[in-house]
């Protein structure tokens, strides 16, 4: 009843074990290209660190990252999803408050970071390295600066002036821009 397995399988296996060993060392020379056997390594290590040193310095990039960041977008489309003004509001709050945990994150990691510094300093300077407590003192002078401005950021967001309020009327510009699109879109099509 199998009869038509043995024929295929014996008319390919040669009888004479000098024919196989040909057959192998043929199979040998046949070049087998690398990415069939070896996936090569994603390069995720890049990204990854990048994304942990992002993370781990706070710095003043982020709280500008975050004002720069188009919220027009953001107001557009959430009139779309839900054209209420009491939505527009509450989400006008919450980047208020995500603006105001990003400050703090910012103050937080420039304060660490002048501990850190003025320990270095001292530590450097007893050791004699003159050229690296003056580098240090540099550092110390621009992250000094950039408290400074971190802190008119606060003072601006709290009297709704400066970048903070670029971000809130970007944002309602964008809501706005989402209610007449709406408006246009299901009144005005239709003369």
């Amino acid at each position: 009843m199998f009869d038509f397995l043995r024929k295929r399988g014996s008319e390919e296996m040669p009888s004479n074990p000098l024919k196989i060993a040909e057959s192998v060392e043929g199979l040998r020379s046949i070049d087998i290209p690398e990415n069939v056997f070896i996936e090569n390594e994603k390069d995720f290590s890049v990204k990854n660190e990048e994304t942990l040193v992002k993370r781990a310095e706070n710095n003043i990039e982020l709280l500008f990252d975050f004002l720069d960041r188009n919220h027009e977008t953001k107001g557009y489309d959430d009139a779309l999803m839900n054209p209420d003004v009491k939505h527009m509001e509450q989400n006008v709050d919450a980047l208020k408050n995500e603006l105001e945990r990003t400050i703090r994150r910012v103050k937080t990691f420039y304060e660490d970071f002048n501990k850190e510094i003025d320990f270095h300093i001292e530590s450097r300077g007893r050791s004699g390295m003159v050229d690296v407590v003056d580098e240090l003192k540099m550092k110390k002078s621009i992250a000094e600066s950039h408290v400074q401005k971190v802190l008119e950021i606060e003072t601006e967001h709290k009297n709704s002036t400066g970048d903070s309020q670029g971000m809130t009327l970007s944002y309602i510009r964008g809501f706005m821009n989402g209610l007449s699109a709406i408006t246009h879109h299901s009144i005005l099509r239709r003369f």
